[in-house]
């Protein structure tokens, strides 16, 4: 089973070394990282030739926003599963791919989830917010809950069949296509209840109260757009899981 690895990249030097070598590093597997370049300028291109044959595919060229240039890895990928690792992210452990795979094989799941750690930017041993997830159970993203979207991969023909990140959503794409892959569609998930990725706090949808409000009413179109009818209260109720992931840190 090969697994592709999806990085989106714009002006990420200061941490894009670290991604690649997250991907790199992981044991036992057989993977593809695709670096998908929003025509950088700053030196982020510099950096990822600076590690040759770790990265598989790189394009740089402008684009319109991180999910279109996710939507360009995705159709490039050969491998069976595909993962999404943003370019200020890394995985917690060299052995979670292999783990992930197993998990995959053993299952016969057509996605999988598991838990995320928030951390500070410069010291990453910091744990600012632990995601812990839970099994999916029918119903439950009109309650607030949806998995971390950095630890979710998804068999190809997954993509293939119910569709690619919707980019008029914005900071809430992720958000819209497990509501629809999962809530909508029923796909069979897996729950591994694991540390999967830790993610610098502080990105594109957590770095404003602009960008959280703005993401907030982007979910309830996406809600609309899959027909799941949802309380008009949701961005509150979502609240709630969210602040007893930093109590529970």
């Amino acid at each position: 089973m090969k697994i592709s690895i999806v990085t989106a990249t714009f002006n990420s030097a200061p941490f894009i070394a670290s991604c690649i070598d997250s991907v790199h590093e992981q044991t036992e597997i057989d993977l593809e990282h695709i670096i998908i370049d929003g025509a950088s300028k700053d030196n982020t291109i510099e950096i990822i030739k600076s590690r040759p044959n770790r990265v598989k595919t790189i394009i740089s060229e402008p684009d319109k926003g991180i999910y279109d240039a996710m939507n360009k890895g995705i159709k490039l990928a050969n491998g069976d599963i595909i993962g999404i690792l943003n370019s200020d992210d890394f995985y917690a452990s060299d052995n979670i791919l292999a783990k992930i795979a197993q998990t995959f094989t053993t299952t016969n799941c057509d996605a999988l989830y598991g838990n995320l750690n928030f951390v500070a930017p410069t010291d990453t041993n910091k744990v600012i917010r632990h995601w812990k997830s839970s099994p999916f159970i029918s119903g439950s993203f009109t309650k607030g809950w949806h998995p971390p979207h950095p630890t979710f991969f998804v068999k190809k023909e997954v993509y293939e069949k119910y569709g690619l990140f919707d980019t008029n959503l914005d900071v809430s794409a992720d958000f819209e296509l497990m509501l629809r892959f999962i809530e909508k569609n029923c796909i069979k998930v897996s729950f591994l209840d694991e540390t999967i990725v830790k993610m610098r706090y502080g990105g594109e949808s957590t770095g404003s109260l602009k960008k959280i409000i703005e993401g907030n009413r982007n979910i309830l179109r996406a809600f609309k757009k899959n027909g799941i009818k949802v309380s008009p209260f949701y961005p509150v109720l979502r609240l709630i899981p969210k602040l007893k992931q930093f109590i529970s840190k």
